[in-house]
C-alpha cells in the first residue's frame, strides 16, 4: 500500500474584522466611483434630478390669468422661471408647491428674485378661467397662472414629460385631476436644469440653493 502525502495545512482563517474591513473599502470605492461620475456629469451638487446635459425647453402659448395673450418663450426674457402643472381645485399637491416656490422665491436676495418667475399651467382649462387663476395664484404670491385650450394642452404637457387624467368623477364638473407633480427648473438661456418633486419644495434651504447656482450660472 502506497503512502499518501500529509495533507497541507489549511491556510489560517482571516479574522472577521479583515473580511469587514475590506467589505466596507470595495462599498467606499464603489460609491466613490458612483459621485465622482456624478459630479462629471453635473459639478454642482444640485438637491434636486439635474438635467445633463440641460435639453431645451419648448415655447408654448395660452391666456394669462389677467386674460391676457400668454407665450412662454424660453431664453428670450433672460429669466429663470419655476413652472409646474396643476390646477385650482387640487387639494394639496398645488398649494403647497405654489406656497413653497414662494417663499423660496422670497429668500433670494431682491436682485436674484427681479429675474424670477414662477409659472403654473393649468391641467383643467375648463374650470380654470383666468379669473378663478387670477384670485389662486394671487393668494400665494407673485406667481402666473396659465390657461392653455386642452388642443394644445396634451401637447404641451408632453413636451414636459407631463401626464395628466380626470380621476374621480362624479359630474361633468366635479371631478379632480393626477398629474405630474414636478416643478420644472428653467434657467436664463432656455434650458431645463433641474427637477424638483412637490415633496421636496419644503426644504426651502435647498430649493434655494438650486436656484442661486442657476440664476447665476445659465450655459450659453
Amino acid at each position: 500500500m502506497t503512502d499518501l502525502p500529509a495533507p497541507a495545512p489549511a491556510p489560517a482563517a482571516r479574522p472577521w474584522y479583515v473580511s469587514a474591513l475590506l467589505a466596507a473599502a470595495s462599498v467606499v470605492l464603489v460609491l466613490g466611483g458612483a459621485w465622482v461620475f456624478a459630479r462629471l456629469r453635473s459639478p454642482f451638487p444640485f438637491y434636486g434630478t439635474a438635467y445633463t446635459p440641460p435639453p431645451a425647453a419648448q415655447t408654448f402659448s395660452g391666456t394669462d390669468q389677467n386674460g391676457q395673450p400668454w407665450t412662454f418663450r424660453p431664453g428670450g426674457t433672460g429669466r429663470t422661471t419655476a413652472l409646474f402643472f396643476g390646477f385650482t381645485h387640487c387639494p394639496n399637491i398645488c398649494p403647497l408647491t405654489l406656497a413653497y416656490l414662494e417663499k423660496a422665491r422670497e429668500a433670494l436676495p431682491p436682485q436674484e428674485r427681479d429675474r424670477f418667475d414662477i409659472v403654473l399651467v393649468s391641467v383643467d382649462p375648463a374650470r380654470d378661467t383666468p379669473a378663478r387663476l387670477k384670485e389662486y395664484v394671487e393668494f400665494f404670491g407673485k406667481a402666473t397662472g396659465v390657461q392653455v385650450p386642452e388642443s394644445a394642452l396634451s401637447q404641451v404637457a408632453r413636451n414636459y414629460g407631463v401626464a395628466y387624467q380626470k380621476a374621480d368623477v362624479k359630474s361633468p364638473t366635479n371631478y379632480q385631476i393626477n398629474h405630474t407633480t414636478a416643478t420644472y427648473l428653467i434657467d436664463a438661456s432656455g434650458r431645463l436644469r433641474v427637477l424638483w418633486d412637490y415633496t421636496q419644495l419644503t426644504q426651502v434651504d435647498r430649493v434655494v440653493r438650486d436656484l442661486r447656482h442657476v440664476l447665476e450660472n445659465s450655459p450659453s
